[in-house]
């Protein structure tokens, strides 16, 4: 099997610590530090190793912030496709509070890429040898609303499939323009980006799946909503399934849905059929959670999550 590309336009340096209390004003000691490299399709193939498979990620860097994030992938074992911007790569930073259990997630915007930046990761991407190319995360600022729709057509004409997990006008514009631009295999909307891109509440199961449906009618295969602690919901041509995840105590929600995400597109890389995967992409999302900060799911406790929804069947 060719290695999965993932492609992140907005990469980041994902910082966590711990504090017992987070206060205003005052000087906030934190503890156990972490560095980890981020973004969604970086998290996407750090899941994706962490479960067996082989993944390439592909993404825009620059500054030295930039060069630490390679450094950061370099250690964890990973060949990259890196597209060297002028911008200064950002950093985000997460902290545990302690005493409360609450956790406080500070998201930096990133730097701005020029059309001339975007035309080169277009033409990094296309040199790649894939089969399957996972689009995760947002776009970075400057590049083109349509940006995603571009990628899809790459994909579509070596006969690769494309995987999308974005939000927004770049969500949006992908969905409209996926008829024309040869189509998305798979889209993975959380619940608060399906509402904002069908425009209306969808506060019942019925709702979400209508919704759903409605996106696989406008030319998407397989839509793969995910919903938090509620679980995720699979609508395809044949009809949708909905999986609660089993109970857990979640230190961080921070990656559940790459990881839902990378589980899934190995799964189904792999050859599993349709079901298989879908649960196998929950049981990954599930035990993402049992992590703190931006650290990925142990295939020991994906195997586990696995276990206990094959037995709630």
């Amino acid at each position: 099997m060719k290695p999965i590309v993932t492609l992140t336009l907005n990469p980041t340096i994902d910082s966590a610590s711990e504090a017992e209390r987070v206060r205003p004003t005052h000087k906030i000691r934190t503890r156990n530090e972490r560095y980890y490299p981020g973004g969604g399709g970086i998290n996407v193939a750090r899941v994706i190793r962490a479960l067996g498979g082989t993944a390439l990620p592909a993404y825009l860097a620059g500054g030295a912030t930039g060069a630490l994030l390679t450094d950061l992938l370099r250690a964890e074992g990973f060949a990259a496709t890196v597209v060297p911007i002028a911008g200064v790569t950002r950093i985000s930073h997460s902290v545990y509070e302690t005493a409360t259990g609450q956790e406080y997630r500070f998201v930096a915007e990133g730097p701005e890429v020029t059309a001339e930046e975007w035309r080169r990761c277009l033409a990094a991407v296309g040199g790649l040898d894939f089969d399957w190319l996972v689009a995760s995360g947002s776009l970075s600022r400057g590049m083109p609303v349509a940006a995603y729709g571009e990628l899809a057509a790459l994909a579509a004409a070596r006969g690769a499939r494309f995987v999308l997990d974005s939000s927004g006008p770049a969500l949006a514009a992908a969905v409209d323009g996926a008829a024309a631009a040869g189509g998305i295999h798979l889209l993975k909307p959380s619940l608060g980006e399906l509402t904002a891109l069908v425009g209306r509440p969808l506060d019942t199961v019925a709702e979400q799946e209508a919704a759903a449906r409605e996106l696989v009618a406008r030319g998407i295969g397989i839509v793969a909503l995910t919903m938090g602690h509620h679980g995720a919901l699979l609508a395809d041509a044949a009809g949708a399934t909905l999986l609660r995840p089993p109970p857990v105590e979640a230190k961080s929600t921070t990656g559940a849905g790459d990881s839902f995400l990378a589980a899934l597109v190995l799964a189904l890389a792999g050859g599993s059929p349709l079901a298989d995967a879908f649960r196998r992409g929950v049981a990954a999302g599930t035990a993402a959670v049992l992590k703190p900060g931006t650290e990925v799911c142990h295939a020991d406790d994906v195997a586990r999550m696995e276990e206990a929804l094959l037995a709630a069947e």
